[in-house]
């Protein structure tokens, strides 16, 4: 919506501070399944002359709820989007046997 209504300047702010960081690319993103969403993500960004990323605590933010159930009402004329993700939620937690240490030390 933004790129129809030719804004250069955009200030996209989210609460998840996994995302805001991956986004900024301050931190990796390890799960495979994300990275569809990120490449997608910088490859929007080249529309906009200037954007920032800004993490928000949801508690601080009495709009999110708001902006989230317009989002998903509001229909983009461009149908070249990427899908959500799905979510499956299991009876029995996982359990995973080994772990490796990262290398690097950060999440």
């Amino acid at each position: 919506m933004a790129i129809d209504m030719n804004v250069q300047e955009l200030l996209v702010i989210r609460d998840s501070v996994l995302i805001i960081h991956q986004v900024r690319e301050e931190w990796a993103t390890k799960n495979s399944k994300i990275l569809p969403y990120l490449h997608q993500v910088h490859e929007l960004r080249k529309r906009f002359t200037k954007t920032e990323f800004q993490h928000v605590p949801i508690v601080q933010n009495e709009f999110a709820g708001a902006l989230t159930t317009l989002s998903f009402m509001i229909q983009h004329r461009d149908k070249n989007f990427i899908d959500h993700i799905p979510v499956k939620i299991h009876d029995q937690p996982a359990y995973c046997a080994h772990v490796e240490e990262e290398a690097d030390e950060k999440p």
